[in-house]
């Protein structure tokens, strides 16, 4: 029980801190990329050596941690931008629903059983997304679609890849460790040499409030994913049922974190959405039941 409530924290300190950035004149990328080093250094000291290493470099994972890594830094910049934009729900719901993807992927690819009960999650995942974006900005018109659809697909994409590479490539605890400490590398890489480059044409400026702003956010980010293997291991719950209850727990506490702290106007519109999206996760996660 516990590492499931502190994922969902943690998801949900992620979202308030990057809701906050703009207050505090925050540089989102200067952020990441610290927040990714951060990562890699928590995740050295975890497992308790460095493993970059000979071996490691010949990995057959390895080309997929590198683009897995370019990718992750593009989709955390872009919910960044979407928590900043459209808000914390929207975001969410939008990342969260895009469990949709790897389930289409799996009953295609892997020929996995399509129950009515999965098929229509499936369909109404898309009408979710739609209506959660249905509120209306600062100029009394509703929000872009763009940004919650590219962290739809995004999402899902980089879910699907992770899903396929675990089955096909990670077969050992120490692959999976050494894989994820390589991803966070490639992103923290790919992102100091844009920031180099930024640098030198004089767009940018190293700040320390950026650096102290990864931190925040780099520490979390590596225990919620730590806490989230752990949840799916600790046998508290099926792994067919944890899913769906931390995908429910984040969007729940974060729609009600939204609203209290951030006071993020709620329509009847929204409010539907929410009510199809948690729908939606029971009936894809349960639909085989």
């Amino acid at each position: 029980m516990f590492y499931i409530v502190a994922t969902i924290l943690l998801n949900v300190v992620i979202s308030v801190l990057f809701k906050l950035f703009p207050k505090y004149k925050i540089d989102i990328l200067q952020a990441i990329v610290a927040n990714y080093c951060v990562c890699v250094v928590t995740g050295c000291i975890s497992i308790g050596h460095i493993p970059f290493t000979v071996e490691a470099i010949h990995a057959d994972w390895l080309a997929w941690a590198l683009g897995m890594g370019l990718a992750f830094i593009c989709i955390f910049n872009l919910l960044a931008y979407s928590t900043r934009v459209d808000g914390i729900t929207t975001t969410i719901i939008a990342s969260k629903l895009s469990l949709v993807i790897p389930v289409i992927f799996s009953l295609i690819v892997y020929k996995e059983h399509a129950t009515i009960a999965k098929i229509a999650g499936i369909l109404l995942a898309f009408p979710a997304v739609y209506l959660t974006t249905r509120v209306e900005g600062d100029n009394h018109k509703p929000q872009n679609l763009l940004w919650p659809v590219l962290i739809f697909l995004g999402g899902g994409m980089l879910d699907t890849a992770t899903n396929y590479i675990q089955l096909h490539f990670l077969h050992t605890t120490g692959a999976e460790a050494a894989y994820t400490i390589f991803v966070f590398a490639t992103a923290a890489a790919a992102g100091l040499i844009l920031i180099i480059v930024l640098l030198l044409l004089k767009k940018i400026r190293l700040q320390w409030r950026n650096l102290i702003a990864g931190i925040f956010v780099g520490v979390p980010n590596y225990f919620s994913i730590y806490f989230f293997i752990r949840a799916l291991n600790s046998n508290f719950l099926e792994s067919s049922a944890s899913i769906p209850v931390l995908n429910i727990g984040i969007l729940a506490a974060s729609a009600l974190t939204a609203i209290l702290l951030f006071k993020e106007h709620v329509n009847t519109l929204r409010i539907i959405g929410m009510a199809m999206s948690v729908i939606a996760i029971l009936l894809i996660a349960f639909g085989n039941k």
